[in-house]
Formats: C-alpha cells, structure tokens, sequence
C-alpha cells in the first residue's frame, strides 16, 4: 500500500473545536436512542438484576463517546463490521441508524459485506474495517502487515481508541447476544446492515 500522510492523521480541532465534535457525537446518540420502537427494556431489564455491571457499562460506554482523536465515522464503520462478524441483531440495526446519523452513506455500509478494495471504502476505511473484521474473529489474529499498515496511517492514541471500540463490540454484542437482546427498530423502514456471510 502506498504510504502518504493520512487524513485521520489531522487535528480534529483545526476544523471544529474537539469539545463541540463529542458534543455531536453523543447527541447525536442520544437521538438514536430515542428513536427505539420496541423491546426497548430488553437489556437494561438483565443489567438492573446486578447494578454493578450496569455502572460499568455506562462508565465504558460514556468513556468511548468522550474520546475524539479518531474521526467518529472511522470508529462506526469498525464497530459496523465487528456487529457483522458477531451477528448481534441489536447491533446491526442501531449500528446503521447510528452511522446515517454521522453522514456514512449506504453504499459505505453495503461495502462493509466486502470492504478489502472496495471503492465506496476509502483506504483509511478499508484499514479499520480489516482491523475490526480480524479482531471479531475467533481466533482473533491481526496479521503483522495490518499492524504496520495501521501504524504507517494512525498514531498510536488513534489506535488505542480503535481498538477499545471494536474490543467493546465485541463485548456489547456477544452479552447482547447471550442475553438475547432483539432489535428495537432503530433502521425499520431503512438500510440495515447484514451479517457477515458465514465462512465455507
């Protein structure tokens, strides 16, 4: 892959200040939210039986949204494709109403399914989705060339906030998961993502 400056490399503060970029992104989650049309109390239901977990739930949760030294639509496009992989139907219908309400338009989500040259994927996208994709899989391996990939096109505080939102993915997706936590019809009437296929 050819090596040159990497767009994700830039300040977010010299286009908007940092603070008003988080404020976007968590109202922005607030809305989807809202936007639930059933099943609304199916995990908080689980989380209340033990307070502990829902503390730290919404603790990690809150840390990930404060955190911008990523581009947020990056950080959804990663999470976007760790909900494929793990197949949590819960993700992937708040996933894609979260990435329409970031401006990530469909053709990028229908890319997702295949991301490794896709055109609607720029470089910097095609990159963190391979990461999620690799981390979200059992085993999980990122192969040393993705690693130095990565690290040619990102500082190392723009991966670790990568990595902590696809890890939690995860983890939110498999508990989902577990728990049998359905979809809340956030993308009724719109694109939703799919599944990864499963492997032959």
């Amino acid at each position: 892959m050819e090596v040159r400056p990497s767009s994700a490399r830039a300040d977010l503060t010299t286009t908007k200040g940092h603070d008003m970029v988080i404020l976007e992104r968590i109202w922005g989650h607030v809305r989807v939210m809202g936007k639930a049309r059933r099943n609304r109390g199916d995990l908080l239901g689980w989380l209340v039986r033990r307070p502990q977990l829902l503390l730290a739930q919404g603790t990690y949760e809150t840390s990930l949204l404060t955190m911008g030294r990523l581009p947020a639509p990056l950080k959804t496009l990663a999470v976007a494709k760790a909900a494929m992989v793990v197949n949590c139907e819960y993700c992937l219908d708040i996933g894609a109403e979260i990435a329409r309400t970031e401006g990530i338009g469909e053709e990028k989500l229908v890319a997702l399914l295949e991301p490794e040259g896709n055109p609607a994927l720029s470089e910097d996208e095609q990159l963190v989705v391979g990461f999620a994709a690799a981390v979200s899989a059992s085993p999980a391996v990122v192969s040393e060339e993705l690693r130095e990939q990565l690290e040619r096109r990102f500082t190392r505080t723009q991966l670790a906030e990568l990595a902590a939102e696809v890890a939690w993915e995860n983890q939110r997706a498999r508990l989902n998961q577990a728990l049998g936590v359905r979809p809340a019809g956030f993308s009724d009437g719109s694109f939703c993502l799919l599944p990864d296929p499963a492997p032959r």
